[in-house]
């Protein structure tokens, strides 16, 4: 039987500069949305800016489940409406041939429970991108590449265009050798292919209750599966991703599996290191539950409004029981209300957490 590794506080160590590091952060994230602000006279996210598929569904808690995947907010089985948004990583809003990393942002409606600090309403959100491990270790390596991202933020799009073309070129011939560069995916170099497909990871772990886990999200029905790994062609498409999505949900729906990695090995599956990925072969993800999105319209400009300016997404909305753990977490803790507050500010929309996701099957 695998023994699985109770949560205590030891397993964090934060480190004496951090909070000089929080405010670099902070620092850079503002530059970042000071000049999209400047150029789209409209508040954007500091990292994610760009929607792909705004989509409502439900999730499931999977019955049976074992007493160490029982946990928080997959404690019982159960049915929640469940918020899901799809994006690319840039802080500005960029044609999608510049080719670069995916994300998913997740929020589970009406779960009940003791609140993270400062968390408000009945939310549990999870933020997840397309590979198992974080680009930096920790918030200090992170801060030195999003000053080089404030800095290039403003560079015209016909030079990201070409230098993701010939980043991209370089991945293939990595992946042709059998491996694969994050930085150059980082950096504009990631393959053309269907956001759909995608397995989303949280990168950095959380509590999961009395344990400790990372989350992925994974595409299970047929159809969606089908798109793992498909090229998508999006030359002189600007929003050919976007499209793609739309173009899926308007004919069918799509069902995903959220799955836990339980922590097992302190050694080879680090807490506070987000950059290294946790072996499967040691702890597998096991699946906790299934979202559903029946066919809808996946983008509109009222969708865009209720959904993309009204809501945040932030691992520190949600339970006690799913606390974020490490450097990269308690960085985000940081950095993320005041991203979220900026673009209340200036776009004149208050960002709140919902009640129930009437409002954004629109």
């Amino acid at each position: 039987m695998t023994d699985f590794i109770r949560y205590t506080p030891d397993l964090e160590a934060p480190q004496p500069d951090e909070a000089a590091v929080h405010a670099g952060m902070v620092e850079q994230f503002a530059k970042i949305q000071e000049t999209t602000l400047k150029d789209y006279g409209h508040a954007v996210r500091g990292v994610h800016a760009k929607a792909h598929g705004l989509l409502v569904g439900s999730l499931e808690v999977l019955p049976g489940l074992s007493p160490a995947l029982a946990q928080g907010a997959f404690a019982a089985p159960g049915r929640h409406d469940v918020v899901l948004r799809f994006s690319t990583n840039p802080g500005d809003i960029l044609d999608d041939s510049v080719s670069t990393p995916r994300g998913l942002a997740i929020k589970i409606l009406g779960v009940a429970g003791e609140r993270l600090p400062d968390a408000q309403g009945l939310t549990q959100d999870f933020v997840l991108a397309n590979a198992p491990a974080f680009t930096a270790p920790d918030g200090a390596a992170f801060l030195k590449s999003l000053k080089l991202l404030a800095a290039t933020t403003d560079t015209p799009q016909v030079f990201k265009k070409g230098f993701s073309a010939l980043l991209r070129g370089v991945e293939a011939v990595l992946e042709g050798l059998g491996t694969k560069s994050p930085t150059v995916i980082a950096l504009g170099g990631h393959p053309e292919t269907h956001i759909l497909g995608e397995t989303f990871y949280s990168q950095a772990p959380l509590r999961w209750g009395d344990y400790v886990a990372k989350v992925a999200v994974a595409p299970v029905s047929p159809e969606l599966t089908a798109l793992t790994g498909a090229a998508l062609n999006v030359n002189g498409k600007p929003n050919g991703l976007r499209e793609a999505v739309a173009a899926f949900f308007a004919a069918q729906a799509g069902v995903w599996e959220i799955r836990a990695q339980l922590l097992t090995n302190r050694e080879t599956m680090p807490v506070e290191d987000a950059s290294v990925p946790w072996p499967e072969t040691e702890s597998p993800y096991r699946p906790v539950a299934r979202i559903t999105a029946p066919r809808q319209e996946a983008w509109s400009d009222a969708k865009a409004r209720a959904l993309d300016d009204g809501l945040a997404f932030s691992p520190w909305h949600g339970l006690a029981a799913h606390r974020p753990l490490g450097a990269i977490m308690r960085a985000r803790r940081v950095v993320y209300p005041r991203s979220a507050g900026f673009r209340a500010e200036h776009n004149g929309c208050p960002i709140h957490e919902p009640g129930s996701a009437a409002a954004f099957r629109v």
